[in-house]
């Protein structure tokens, strides 16, 4: 199963690529994320980055994403704004803001429910 991460605001491709980074970084998600590009328009310089693909496969993958992902945001300023969408109309949106509000319990337990529904492919309880 493929997990489409977008963003969204004025900065959306450059977090796009920050975030492409960090998750670079991360062992079990080496050789697993893509960049997904729309064709330049006229009278730009090159394509536009939409969103991040991660191919999820071997045990430990969803939370390998889970824990990076919310690891980024923590280091976030501003209103940074990203959804994780995979299978058919499934998807969670987090927040730099919510996110670096959370205690060390509640992290874990974001982290542990992003990973169950990704891992499981049940239907996000809305979190907004």
């Amino acid at each position: 199963m493929d997990v489409v991460v977008s963003a969204d605001g004025p900065d959306s491709a450059d977090q796009l690529r920050s975030l492409h980074e960090w998750l670079r970084d991360v062992g079990e998600l080496r050789g697993r994320i893509g960049l997904s590009e729309r064709a330049a328009e006229p009278g730009t310089l090159g394509p536009v980055l939409e969103a991040l693909v991660v191919a999820l496969g071997p045990a430990g993958a969803a939370t390998a994403v889970s824990t990076a992902v919310i690891s980024w945001l923590r280091t976030r300023r501003g209103e940074v704004r990203i959804k994780a969408t995979f299978g058919e109309n499934r998807s969670v949106e987090l927040t730099a803001t919510n996110v670096a509000k959370l205690d060390a319990a509640a992290l874990e337990h974001q982290v542990a429910r992003i990973a169950a529904m990704l891992e499981q492919g049940s239907k996000p309880l809305d979190d907004r």
